[in-house]
């Protein structure tokens, strides 16, 4: 089955003002600056709605320009029309070193120029600033990130697709671990389970998996971000399966854990408890106004509170959208505050090094009262 349907617009149109809203205070130590050379393809595409791998975008207070070359040349003009920001974007097509060159030349009237210091390297920037010599280039730091941060309607839709083509793919491969667990041993590896569940997100129209998928069983399962390899899952197991779709460029993010063919018992079955209870609590938390690090605090005080303080091994969270990780960060010390619109992860977990591990995980809108899941598949341990 094909997850399918009509989604709310994108609302590009607007955001380059919104960007240059934020020049006054964006380069180094608070100075103004009087554009930006973005060369992130996740921020190029969030303002213009340019999808090509190779690109640069050029904003300055009252100008705009996309230099990509020749093989994008069709779909740079499609998209931006698409987007409604082809009458503000300039389209410059061309070999690399005649994109330079252009976007030298449209610079001209900036006197200060911003860099995306998290984005480039050391060598792009000694070349940039050969390049545009007569600016003032300054680092400055997730100026188009943090208006990323702020979902609009279409983004959280294209972000509920993506939840819902994985809640589907999970509900047609779960079987396999139903057969597992009636004792087929050997017939089902880590690797095969993600390997069908990648194959059945596509099937139900995911672009591609939002990361690379984990499937943890076993011991493996005390390791967080454990890549599926050749093990094979059998009864008595844990199996932790962490992984995502992507729906027009917007990504999911879910993580279930199974125990294979009957309740867990002794410890892990503590484990299970807790963490369900810690993940629910931090669901709760979720709301507009609420600090980031709150949220963590939630989840990690009724883990401690159990004696597995130490076993809560990353943050409870973090932000999705184009980009599987992006802020706010929710963890320790997170001042970030959630307003509606953000979207968040909550996914705490215990991990008990050579037993094994649990990690539940949901992806949230934050609503006007509250919070939404937007990742729907139910949370019950037996498979």
């Amino acid at each position: 089955m094909t997850v399918t349907g009509a989604l709310a617009p994108l609302e590009v149109a607007g955001r380059l003002d919104r960007l240059r809203a934020l020049f006054d205070t964006a380069g180094a130590d608070g100075r103004p600056v009087e554009g930006l050379l973005v060369t992130t393809p996740a921020n190029i595409r969030w303002l213009t709605g340019f999808t090509g791998t190779a690109g640069l975008l050029l904003v300055t207070g009252d100008h705009a320009t996309l230099a990509t070359d020749g093989r994008y040349r069709s779909q740079a003009f499609e998209q931006l029309s698409a987007a409604g920001v082809d009458a503000d974007v300039e389209i410059y097509i061309g070999g690399a070193q005649a994109q330079r060159e252009a976007l030298v030349a449209r610079s001209a009237a900036a006197g200060s120029l911003g860099l995306e210091a998290d984005h480039v390297t050391w060598t792009a920037q000694r070349s940039w600033d050969e390049a545009f010599h007569e600016a003032d280039l300054s680092p400055t730091r997730g100026m188009v990130e943090e208006l990323r941060t702020v979902k609009d309607a279409g983004e959280v839709a294209r972000m509920e697709r993506a939840a819902a083509i994985a809640d589907e793919a999970l509900a047609g491969v779960l079987p396999l671990l139903a057969a597992a667990g009636r004792g087929r041993a050997g017939e089902l590896s880590e690797s095969r389970f993600a390997a069908a569940l990648d194959h059945a997100m596509r099937e139900r129209g995911a672009e591609k998996s939002a990361f690379e998928t984990i499937v943890a069983s076993g011991a493996n399962s005390a390791k967080p971000h454990a890549r599926p390899g050749d093990r094979p899952i059998g009864v008595g197991d844990p199996v932790v399966v962490d992984f995502g779709a992507v729906a027009d460029g917007y990504r999911s993010d879910m993580t279930r854990t199974f125990w294979v063919g009957g309740p867990p018992t002794g410890e892990m079955a503590d484990v299970f408890d807790v963490v369900a209870r810690s993940q629910r609590a931090g669901v709760g938390a979720v709301r507009p106004g609420a600090v980031a690090g709150s949220v963590d605090q939630v989840c990690r005080e009724i883990i401690a509170s159990s004696g597995w303080a130490e076993r809560f091994e990353h943050g409870t969270g973090h932000g999705v959208g184009l980009d599987i990780h992006e802020g706010p960060s929710v963890g320790p010390g997170s001042t970030a505050i959630l307003v509606p619109g953000t979207v968040v992860t909550v996914e705490p977990g215990v991990y008990l090094p050579g037993t094994g591990g649990v990690r539940i995980e949901d992806t949230l809108v934050v609503t006007e009262n509250g919070s939404r899941s937007l990742t729907q598949f139910p949370k019950e341990v037996v498979v």
